[in-house]
């Protein structure tokens, strides 16, 4: 009688790919989250393209940042990138992606953005009738791996260049943990950062809600709160 196979051992969450030589886009890299990104990347070293409905446009903003950063049409940005970050406004969410969809096929999409909206409360949270931003993403690009990620920073910390530490943990989901993985290792390329899986896509919705409430945070302490996750 054989005995039975020992389990395999248990893959440490923490052993991430390395993804040095990975080319991110940032469609939506004109606006202020993006920029941030694109910054924070190519500091960390990463291979970086800026995307705009207006070549020139972004061809300005990356001219800016410097850090041998790129400008390009979206498509073109989408077309060259390895990972594509989506980091529109949520009114230019859909319209944007359905405009590079063609490009998006079996690329990694880390969608950013946040359906928020403002009345004289403050903030507060949308939901698309997908269920969230990344859904909706989802939706639209049948054929890209989509992923979830980047929602809590704060757009002044990233594009301060006298800041050297973001401290923050960086919440990833979606339905594929390799893809996954990525993503973490490219947020824990960025100096303080962690990336820390939190589950499939249908659980994005209350991760990008919960920027309502940091708004409302910052605004009372003047601050630029992120998250930190504990015990991990």
């Amino acid at each position: 009688m054989t005995s039975p196979a020992a389990p395999a051992p248990k893959k440490d969450p923490w052993d991430l790919p390395d993804v040095s030589g990975l080319t991110v886009g940032v469609l939506g890299g004109t606006g202020d989250q993006g920029r941030g990104l694109a910054y924070r990347l190519a500091r960390a070293g990463q291979s970086v393209i800026i995307g705009s409905r207006v070549a020139e446009r972004a061809q300005q903003a990356a001219a800016e940042l410097g850090l041998g950063i790129e400008g390009a049409e979206n498509a073109e940005c989408a077309r060259r990138a390895d990972v594509v970050i989506v980091a529109v406004p949520w009114d230019g969410h859909a319209k944007t992606l359905e405009a590079v969809r063609p490009e998006l096929d079996g690329k990694l999409v880390v969608d950013c953005v946040n359906p928020l909206g403002f009345d004289k409360k403050g903030a507060y949270a949308l939901t698309p009738p997908e269920g969230s931003a990344a859904e909706q993403a989802a939706a639209i690009l049948p054929d890209a791996r989509v992923t979830a990620a980047f929602h809590h920073l704060s757009a002044v910390l990233l594009s301060d260049p006298e800041i050297e530490e973001i401290e923050t943990d960086v919440m990833v989901l979606g339905e594929v943990r390799a893809d996954c993985e990525i993503v973490q290792a490219l947020a824990g390329r960025i100096t303080g950062m962690r990336g820390v899986f939190a589950g499939r896509l249908r659980n994005a919705h209350q991760v990008e809600s919960l920027v309502a409430n940091l708004i409302s945070v910052n605004r009372r302490y003047s601050a630029h709160a992120g998250v930190r996750l504990t015990d991990i």
